[in-house]
């Protein structure tokens, strides 16, 4: 979706909750309140908090900013017709950049003889300068206990990062990059068919409005070199396995000047090797004796922090009864979980002769006390 048929179709107050005539302290305010409340950091691996930052920062950009929102608001007032689908151009026709159109600049762009747009964010294939760095994916294995506490650490990877002996402009040290002289520094060459207008990105700088005279020879002029680096990484606690950290713009760096990408991280968890987990709950499974389940006994519970509680279990248990221990599983930033422990009967795999003609007893007396009574 286009950014003229976006901001038709999006109202980006509703977003952020404000009024349209909201002053810009009030959207200020009401960004910085839903930017914290959906922050990836804030909530790790929620998908649909991620997809929510995203739309509240996309409406800041616009509202947030009063030239942006100026037009915004004309395109709104305007409809579809005045902000959707053209901007004024020369000679009262209109000028049509084929990003503006969506999907349908494709086939306008074939309609004129142009080659189909690009799509920034689509891999290498959209990848000439003057676009945003590709988001990169990288793992991070952890051991349970920095899971569960938190942990800040390093993923190491391999990936294209900006020139270090051009700082990423493309050009030789000593000189810069100049204004591209066939589109005058705009990176937009316009070109008239009849009635439209249409905006292409300048081939001779490929959008960025500059070009390198003198390119960088450890690059080639690209500005971009690929090389080992390692990202620190801040472990919530409680992270769970296979949830994803986001690390804003440590991805692919942009090309032209353009931001870099972000880089996702996957984490993976080790088990423990005596507790397991249910979101921020841990379980622990305690071994009791059938006298002891028949009879109540107090058993000794671990916990991860190394200390020991102790728990009564109540005559007559029945083998994979849990218990709830308030608080003493997991600690994340929004709560704090329990710990279930649940106990399990263990049945003698090989009982001595003695333990073996008690059983005996008890199966007999258990048999007697099951029989029928003669009601006369």
């Amino acid at each position: 979706m286009t950014a003229a048929r976006e901001w038709f179709e999006k109202d980006y107050y509703k977003v952020l909750g404000v009024a349209a005539d909201a002053t810009p302290k009030d959207i200020t305010r009401a960004y910085r309140k839903l930017a914290r409340q959906y922050h990836p950091d804030a909530n790790p691996g929620d998908h649909q908090a991620e997809e929510r930052f995203k739309e509240v920062s996309s409406a800041y950009d616009v509202v947030g900013d009063p030239e942006k929102r100026k037009e915004y608001d004309d395109v709104r007032r305007m409809g579809p017709v005045g902000g959707g689908f053209g901007r004024p151009g020369a000679g009262g026709g209109f000028r049509i950049r084929p990003d503006d159109l969506g999907d349908f600049g494709d086939l306008f762009s074939g309609l004129f003889g142009r080659s189909p747009r690009r799509r920034p964010g689509t891999g290498p294939a959209a990848g000439p300068a003057g676009l945003r760095g590709e988001d990169l994916e990288a793992e991070l294995h952890l051991s349970f206990h920095d899971a569960v506490h938190g942990a800040t650490t390093t993923v190491s990877l391999i990936s294209d990062v900006p020139c270090s002996v051009c700082g990423g402009s493309g050009a030789s040290p000593g000189t810069s990059p100049v204004p591209c002289e066939r589109c005058n520094g705009k990176g937009l060459l316009d070109e008239n068919q009849g009635f439209f207008s249409f905006s292409q990105p300048c081939a001779g700088c490929r959008g960025t409005g500059s070009t390198v005279e003198t390119p960088c020879v450890t690059c080639g002029g690209t500005g971009i070199e690929r090389r080992p680096r390692e990202v620190k990484v801040r472990v919530p606690a409680g992270i769970e396995d296979s949830q994803r950290i986001r690390l804003t713009g440590r991805g692919a760096p942009g090309r032209g000047g353009a931001p870099a990408g972000d880089l996702f991280v996957t984490v993976h968890v080790a088990p423990h090797e005596r507790f397991g987990r249910r979101d921020r709950d841990l379980t622990l499974t305690v071994p009791i004796s059938y006298p002891d389940a028949v009879l109540g006994t107090e058993v000794h519970v671990p916990t991860l922090d190394g200390a020991t509680l102790t728990l009564r279990v109540p005559p007559g248990t029945r083998s994979g009864r849990t218990f709830r221990v308030r608080e003493r599983g997991i600690v994340t930033a929004r709560a704090t979980g329990d710990l279930l422990v649940t106990v399990e009967i263990t049945v003698p795999t090989n009982p001595s002769a003695h333990e073996r003609r008690l059983l005996e007893e008890l199966a007999r007396l258990g048999a007697a006390d099951a029989a029928p009574t003669d009601p006369s």
